[in-house]
């Protein structure tokens, strides 16, 4: 039996219409197979070398991404910048590094295993006294005084370099009674009571809350240090490490760190 020619024309759309989306389902199905099974895709894990100081808003970060990438695990090592930097370029496995300093992320590309860093934020420093302050430290001058006690990073490390352009800019010389290799071990001292004071970036005191008490520097001594930030060369899955940085970068990113006390770049 002959079908009217209107009906043919149907018929034959129909096989046609059925046939391409059975075509793109397969085409698609084998892209999406092949990404997964050669690791292309954003998934899997991934080793961020990062700051100390960004310990509470990364962690924050490494959640979500994880939420929006199934799949991901973002696994952090926080310590100094100088000591990253060195484990780095001493062969230690990680596939970002994101630094409080642009002269360790430059030892970091000097050395090859990184290149074109990108900043995502600065950080000011302040002065940390417990809550009762003893001394009755109100001002930068009051470091400089014998029988304060004071706790600064290591002179190598960012925070302590920083420190240090501080008291340079206010013409004080500062001789502290402990230098630590970090940041959040030199905010410990004054949240343990075991010094008078401490000199730390702004994100460390906002992120202690109550167990320290703010003392500002001021505006015309004060200085700051740059985060950037980059993909390590070595990095074994680059597409999320790349992903990560992406997400750093985002308005959720730059959101997450200014409400954590971090500058915009």
């Amino acid at each position: 039996m002959r079908l009217p020619s209107a009906r043919r024309l149907l018929v034959v759309v129909v096989i046609t219409a059925l046939s391409t989306a059975a075509l793109a389902l397969c085409s698609s199905s084998k892209k999406s197979g092949s990404a997964n099974s050669t690791g292309h895709g954003v998934t899997g894990t991934i080793q961020v070398f990062a700051a100390a100081s960004l310990t509470e808003v990364f962690a924050d970060l490494g959640k979500q991404f994880e939420k929006d990438h199934p799949g991901t695990e973002v696994v952090f090592q926080f310590a100094a910048s100088s000591a990253l930097a060195t484990n780095i370029n001493q062969g230690d496995k990680a596939d970002v590094f994101a630094s409080a300093s642009p002269s360790n992320m430059q030892s970091v590309v000097d050395a090859g295993n990184a290149s074109n860093p990108q900043t995502f934020a600065k950080n000011e420093m302040e002065i940390a006294v417990p809550p009762d302050n003893p001394r009755h430290v109100s001002s930068l001058d009051d470091l400089a005084k014998s029988d304060v006690k004071v706790a600064l990073c290591q002179p190598q490390v960012p925070c302590g370099k920083t420190a240090q352009q501080v008291f340079d800019n206010a013409k004080i010389t500062v001789k502290p009674t402990t230098e630590q290799p970090d940041v959040k071990s030199t905010l410990l001292q004054v949240e343990n009571g075991a010094v008078d004071a401490g000199v730390v970036y702004v994100t460390d005191l906002k992120s202690a809350g109550e167990k320290v008490k703010p003392v500002e520097i001021p505006v015309d001594v004060n200085a700051s240090t740059a985060y950037p930030m980059a993909v390590i060369k070595s990095s074994s899955n680059k597409p999320t490490a790349q992903a990560w940085v992406d997400f750093v970068l985002s308005g959720t990113g730059e959101s997450a760190l200014s409400a954590a006390g971090f500058l915009s770049p």
